[in-house]
């Protein structure tokens, strides 16, 4: 997604913090670095947080209700008037031809599933809700599975799994690690069950914009990607497919968003924004 190179700029005048000495280190080794606007203010911090709180708000309405018979379009209803009511913006509503306030992806549907009258949750369904908040200009990203009544045991391991590769790749997640290490521990736990981790999309920065960098890849590899120093916001958002990795987009969709499993087979993810601390990265939605 991003492509222009980044490069880490001190500030005339001042002398090098122990930061700069770090991110210097490692841009003269070649690595990719962020710049200094990805790092953000404890002002911008705070906005962000405050958005992740009404953003978990939505979620949490979302679980009140969820329930076998009802359409995601009152899914999406949920959403709106929680957002709204909080003093917020629902950030998919319109962004880039979107018609929806929230994504609702079933079973098969990887992500970017649009709300309808006629999608109808069933007994045993899976069923991702991702909802973005946009509060005081601040934005804040997450998603939760949710399974309709009782469903099949692989059904169950496959939501339990994908939770599982956020958990782990948020361990991965280190102060002046990179963000390869996280699809590293992603991929070497999802290997376990023989899981596909989608390509095609990814994890991402977040705050100030929708979308920002760095690109977080859920399948990588160690030392690879950008650089994570504190300060940074970004997603960690697994897709996790019972069978291949591959995805197409649903040709039916007149708005082509939808992403569906090339074999048909269900898929699971679940996501946070994340603040990178000195010690590690703090959950700043649920």
């Amino acid at each position: 997604m991003f492509s222009k190179k980044r490069r880490w700029h001190t500030i005339k005048g001042q002398p090098l913090t122990e930061m700069d000495k770090r991110v210097l280190y490692w841009q003269n080794k070649g690595k990719t670095v962020p710049t200094r606007d990805l790092i953000k203010t404890p002002e911008q911090i705070e906005g962000i947080r405050r958005s992740g709180v009404v953003n978990t708000g939505v979620l949490d309405e979302v679980a009140k209700h969820i329930h076998e018979g009802m359409s995601t379009l009152e899914i999406d209803q949920i959403c709106y008037d929680y957002c709204t009511s909080h003093g917020a913006i629902p950030a998919c509503l319109n962004y880039e031809g979107f018609p929806k306030c929230v994504c609702t992806s079933i079973n098969e549907v990887v992500c970017h599933g649009i709300p309808k009258a006629e999608d109808i949750l069933q007994e045993g369904d899976i069923i991702n809700v991702d909802f973005t908040t946009i509060l005081d200009g601040y934005y804040s990203d997450a998603s939760r599975m949710f399974i309709i009544g009782k469903t099949t045991p692989e059904k169950e391991q496959l939501v339990r799994v994908a939770k599982e590769c956020l958990e782990i790749g948020a361990e991965a997640a280190k102060p002046y690690g990179f963000v390869g290490d996280i699809g590293y521990a992603i991929r070497k736990h999802a290997d376990k069950y023989h899981y596909g981790i989608v390509k095609d999309l990814c994890g991402h920065g977040v705050g100030l914009k929708f979308h920002e960098e760095p690109d977080v890849e859920h399948d990588s590899k160690r030392g690879k990607g950008m650089l994570l120093v504190p300060g940074m916001v970004f997603t960690i958002e697994p897709m996790v497919n019972m069978g291949s990795y591959k995805v197409f987009i649903d040709e039916d969709d007149p708005w082509e968003w939808e992403v569906i499993t090339e074999d048909e087979l269900p898929s699971a993810q679940w996501e946070h924004t994340f603040l990178m601390t000195e010690h590690g990265v703090e959950i700043l939605t649920y």
